[in-house]
């Protein structure tokens, strides 16, 4: 069943509504308001937000003050699921092109 993550350890968030800004990870102290754990995250589009309204952010991994802000609820794969998943297309990508 999906849940709200740490984007970073997995713990999951239980309390109801969003954290606030300064609230962080009482695991592994990451922040949590940030674009990588939001419902609009998404590396493929302009900004990396699929919210047309909202204003762009640099630095993804750090509290913002975003009011489009909505936690993402998914199923927890561990750190590095993401990045294993694209380091496994690259390699693909690679043999396909005789690199």
């Amino acid at each position: 069943m999906p849940n709200r993550h740490c984007y970073k350890c997995g713990w999951e968030f239980t309390l109801p509504g969003s954290p606030a800004r300064t609230e962080s990870c009482h695991q592994c102290h990451a922040d949590l308001r940030i674009c990588l754990n939001c419902v609009h995250y998404d590396k493929k589009v302009a900004h990396e937000c699929r919210e047309r309204r909202a204003d762009p952010v640099a630095d993804k991994i750090s509290a913002n003050f975003c009011e489009y802000f909505d936690f993402i609820k998914r199923e927890w794969k561990g750190a590095g699921a993401a990045d294993a998943a694209e380091e496994k297309a690259r390699a693909k990508l690679k043999k396909l092109f005789g690199d």
